[in-house]
């Protein structure tokens, strides 16, 4: 995927999936804001080694639970690089709360960090795409369990839910000012937040016993397809969620 000349910002891109995302559109040409609120050191060193591969990237501290924060984020694309181009929405916490246990300060907190950030990230890179005039595109890393019930952790769901429903409606709102909306939604992933499966053989057994491909997914293979949905190659997709799942909700129990 060829993104040179483009400018992109990742949400909660110092770790995980986000940093994985962050490396792959560098590496096809992007010039990339990379968005954090914690291990700053962990932003730094993205940096460099973005910077050394002879690619351009800029970290910036920001909430984009809020408002303020997101606008902070295309501010310091555009300050730094002239322009926007592709806005990956990737924050995104957990808490593992089933209904009857969950309350209302964890609820609060997951949605406006998933799902609030993802609306107005979209509605703040969409004016922008609209004022420059060039078009753009909105990438949402969603989840399996937008579609698909996970019991024991409602208020991800939920908000995952609503990221589709955010990308279906905003994708329609959007296509006649040139600008795409589309999820991506990954399985299971070898990240952070699945730190304890990983390293629990026993467990990671189970979970992979679980998916048709058998096999957990690295961050890159999660990576290579939203750079592939942001590029040219994808132009005609909007709308829609690309599901990176291994087959695990066509093979498996939930995860």
């Amino acid at each position: 995927m060829d993104l040179a000349g483009k400018v992109a910002v990742v949400t909660g891109g110092n770790s995980g999936i986000g940093e994985a995302i962050v490396r792959g559109l560098a590496a096809a040409g992007a010039s990339v804001v990379i968005d954090y609120v914690a291990r700053p050191e962990d932003t730094a060193d993205l940096v460099k080694e973005i910077s050394a591969a002879g690619g351009k990237a800029l970290g910036a501290d920001a909430d984009v639970s809020t408002i303020a924060g997101i606008d902070k984020l295309i501010s310091a694309a555009k300050k730094e690089f002239g322009q926007l181009d592709i806005f990956v929405n990737n924050a995104g916490i957990e808490t593992r709360q089933g209904l009857l246990d969950l309350d209302e300060d964890s609820f609060d907190k997951v949605i406006s960090v998933n799902l609030k950030s993802a609306v107005f990230g979209t509605q703040r890179a969409a004016q922008t795409f609209v004022d420059q005039g060039s078009g753009g595109v909105v990438i949402n890393v969603s989840s399996v369990h937008e579609d698909w019930p996970m019991p024991g952790n409602l208020a991800y769901c939920v908000s995952k839910g609503g990221m589709r429903m955010l990308t279906r409606t905003a994708g329609v709102e959007l296509g006649p000012h040139g600008v795409r909306v589309v999820n991506v939604a990954p399985g299971a992933v070898a990240t952070p937040i699945n730190a304890k499966t990983m390293q629990d053989d026993s467990l990671r057994e189970k979970l992979e016993d679980s998916i048709p491909l058998r096999k957990v997914a690295d961050p890159a293979e999660i990576a290579r397809v939203v750079a592939f949905v942001a590029s040219g190659d994808a132009d005609y997709m909007t709308a829609t969620t690309v599901f990176v799942d291994g087959g695990i909700m066509q093979g498996g129990p939930g995860l």
